[in-house]
């Protein structure tokens, strides 16, 4: 073969041509075969997942034989043996690999299936477990087989995949409904206040859990017939063991601080300190509470039983029934201008609170007289009704839930509503334990509606009467009135303008229990009237007050008979114009025993005419009120104190402006009970309040200083020296008196209120 080869020319040219072209390839093949053999292997890794030992062995192995054939090579025919070689060997490698499986060498389990591009499911219910790593590389994720892959790139993106799954992930990551049931099976009240700070998320999913849906706590069971042993090895402090939720607390909220987030908080944070027993949220216009603040309340505070809501514009009917459903215990329910709630609410409050004792509705629009019968049918236990402002409540309404809850019903108060005589009918006939009766501004009602409910002779137990701006009121409907209600002992009447001196006079005859009278804005009633009435009245009466009477004046003689008001203890007489000194010396003869003197505004009052009724007591006056009266001096204050310094407890001399240092040395040296002193707007200085401050006897309480011109930051030091029994100090408007001196004087007094 040698020798035919080299004999023949043309064979050696050719052989060598092709020798030469062999050099080249094998040069090629050499420079080139590491890059192609590497994209070959790694077309063959992403077939059968070769590990990147094996793919570097391979690269070395045929890179070193076919350079190491080559340079040891002395003759053209070992340079085609060598290629040859190094070919076969490459082949023969690749067959190896390619018929020896993969999962054999590595020892890995797999699937031989390959899957060539698009989705590797037909059926979009397994797509489940598909995993796209590019927008070209589909991988499937078997649970027991390896994945395969069909792209090279999909090496990066999975190990992307698996650094974001090393990430640790917070459980605010879960959605509402999981950490809802985590939150739910917290063991204690305390566990679930103190979660209940880690976010507001977290506080609005504590407070929306239920009672009834908290997790059931592990209890121990003993057997029949064993007692129960502590277990010793466990340390249980006292404060961390849940008290009982008897809704001991009170909260307040006012305006701005009236949020959902407040409410929530208020609501979790009660529950582990005795239970929220009452809520009071008094808003405004701009106020925020919601009904997802009052369903916190309702989840968090079964407890609740007094809940009063004042100016809640965004209360709805879903949030008080909330409460309804939460707070079954409800004993007292106030609503005042809280304009989206109707009767749908109310019927709520009324089917799930049996317990309802009182209930206030003020300037509610939207509520009418279905909600009120209901009430009256549902809720045996209620004692007392307020109804103020409703335009939609009527007959209707009042007298069904008033004939309803007839058996319990105690107080009732109408204002400013559409009803008729029919309403005052039912009450007279049906409030049989009607202890306390208020009725204000009812236009509607006549002199017939007070008349009946006198005589149907139902209210015999009531005790207190407030009659105001009802024009219906009578000299026939006040006497109906004394005649059914034989145990009558407080009558209030205002602005009621047919009322006369014989209707009072009438009055007093037949309410022979009565002991307060009151009459304001009646300008009919003369002091003839009140003399008479306190001729024939009950022997016990131990209050009068008269306020803006302007028919009551000063008369030119005195009537031949005198009552005798022994038991009389407090008497008022303000702004009342026409009472001057004449009246005060016919009051100081019939009443001897006052011990509460009231002239506020009684301008025409001067020392002489008051000398007399101050000289009648015979028991001491204890509180003397004398604002507004200008024209009194340090002579009868001197005479005041001197004679009832023992007894004296409270003076107002405000407005008493010819009031001097005199009238402080006189209470100085006389007084020895007293407590409470007002001297605003007299002309007292430095002088008197040194003398008021040395009296070491005095234990005043209160002293009220204001408008006092002459009053400058000499007295603080003085006032500095009042004691301990000292809480309120009124400064208002003292401009001698500077900023710095009231700071100082609060640092010395810093128990006392400071008003400046």
């Amino acid at each position: 073969m040698r020798s035919a080869d080299s004999s023949n020319p043309v064979l050696v040219f050719l052989l060598s041509i092709s020798s030469l072209l062999l050099l080249l390839l094998l040069l090629v093949f050499v420079g080139v075969g590491s890059g192609f053999s590497g994209f070959l292997l790694l077309r063959l890794c992403s077939w059968r997942r070769l590990s990147t030992a094996e793919v570097v062995s391979f690269l070395l192995f045929s890179r070193s034989v076919g350079l190491w054939v080559c340079f040891l090579s002395k003759r053209w025919i070992f340079l085609r043996i060598c290629l040859i070689f190094t070919f076969l060997c490459g082949i023969l490698f690749i067959l190896v690999m390619f018929i020896s499986p993969s999962s054999h060498l590595l020892g890995v389990a797999g699937s031989d299936d390959i899957c060539h591009g698009g989705s590797l499911f037909s059926n979009l219910v397994d797509s489940s477990l598909l995993l796209s790593l590019s927008r070209n590389v589909d991988v499937y994720c078997s649970s027991r087989k390896r994945p395969r892959v069909t792209a090279p790139l999909a090496f990066r993106p999975a190990k992307k995949a698996a650094d974001k799954k090393q990430q640790p992930r917070s459980i605010d990551s879960l959605p509402d409904e999981c950490l809802f049931e985590i939150l739910r099976r917290l063991p204690g009240e305390k566990e679930r206040s103190n979660s209940a700070r880690v976010s507001k998320r977290w506080l609005m999913l504590l407070s929306s859990i239920r009672s009834s849906e908290l997790g059931a706590r592990k209890k121990s069971r003993v057997e029949p017939g064993k007692k129960f042993l502590p277990d010793l090895n466990k340390d249980v402090l006292l404060d961390e063991q849940e008290s009982e939720n008897n809704g001991y607390l009170t909260r307040r909220l006012d305006a701005e601080e009236a949020t959902d987030i407040r409410l929530a908080s208020i609501a979790l944070g009660t529950c582990s300190r005795g239970g929220l027993g009452k809520l009071f949220i008094q808003g405004s216009n701009s106020t925020r509470v919601t009904d997802v603040g009052l369903s916190a309340i309702a989840h968090a505070c079964p407890s609740l039983r007094v809940l009063s809501m004042w100016k809640v514009p965004l209360i709805t009917d879903a949030g008080l029934s909330e409460i309804a459903d939460g707070c079954p215990l409800l004993e007292k329910l106030d609503l005042c201008q809280c304009p989206l709630i109707t009767d749908k609410g109310l019927i709520a409050v009324a089917k799930k609170c049996p317990n309802l004792t009182s209930l206030t509705i003020e300037s509610c629009a939207s509520i009418c007289n279905e909600g009120l019968q209901v009430i009256g049918r549902s809720c045996p236990k209620l004692k007392s009704l307020t109804i103020k402002d409703c335009l939609h409540v009527g007959d209707q309404g009042i007298a069904s839930l008033v004939s309803s809850a007839s058996s319990c019903l105690e107080r009732i108060k109408l204002q400013a509503l559409n009803i008729s005589d029919i309403v005052l009918a039912v009450i007279g006939h049906y409030g049989k334990n009607l202890i306390d009766l208020s009725l204000n501004g009812l236009q509607n009602v006549g002199e017939k509606g007070f008349w009946v409910m006198g005589n149907t002779l139902g209210l015999q137990k009531l005790r207190s009467i407030t009659i105001n701006c009802c024009n219906g009121l009578t000299d026939k409907g006040l006497q109906a009135i004394a005649k059914g209600s034989p145990f009558l002992k407080q009558l209030f009447v205002r602005k009621c303008c047919y009322l006369s001196d014989a209707g009072l006079r009438s009055f007093a005859e037949t309410a022979r229990a009565l002991e307060n009278l009151h009459l304001e804005d009646c300008n009919r009633i003369t002091l003839m009237g009140v003399l008479g009435a306190l001729l024939t009245c009950n022997p016990e009466l131990k209050s009068l007050v008269l306020v803006r009477c302007l028919g009551i004046r000063d008369i030119a003689f005195a009537p031949t008979q005198l009552p005798s008001c022994m038991s009389l203890r407090s008497l008022t007489i303000r702004d009342c114009p026409g009472v001057t000194g004449a009246s005060l010396q016919v009051v100081g003869k019939i009443c001897p025993q006052l011990q509460k003197l009231d002239l506020s505004g009684q301008v025409g009052v001067t020392d002489a005419s008051l000398i007399p009724l101050i000289q009648s007591s015979e028991v001491g006056f204890v509180e003397v009120n004398l604002s507004g009266c200008v024209n009194l001096s340090d002579a009868l204050v001197t005479m005041l104190v001197k004679a009832h310094g023992s007894t004296l407890k409270m003076l107002n001399l405000d407005g008493c402006k010819r009031i001097t240092d005199q009238s402080l040395v006189a209470i100085a040296d006389s007084c020895s009970a007293f407590n409470d002193l007002d001297l605003s707007c007299s002309s007292i200085s430095d002088y008197g309040v040194a003398v008021l401050a040395s009296a070491r006897q005095l234990n005043l309480c209160t002293l009220s200083l204001a408008s006092c011109s002459k009053v400058t930051d000499k007295s603080l030091p003085f006032l500095g020296n009042m004691g301990k029994s000292m809480v309120g100090l009124n400064l208002q408007h003292c401009s001698l008196i500077s900023i710095h001196g009231i700071g100082l004087l609060e640092e010395k007094l810093w128990w006392c209120d400071i008003i400046s």
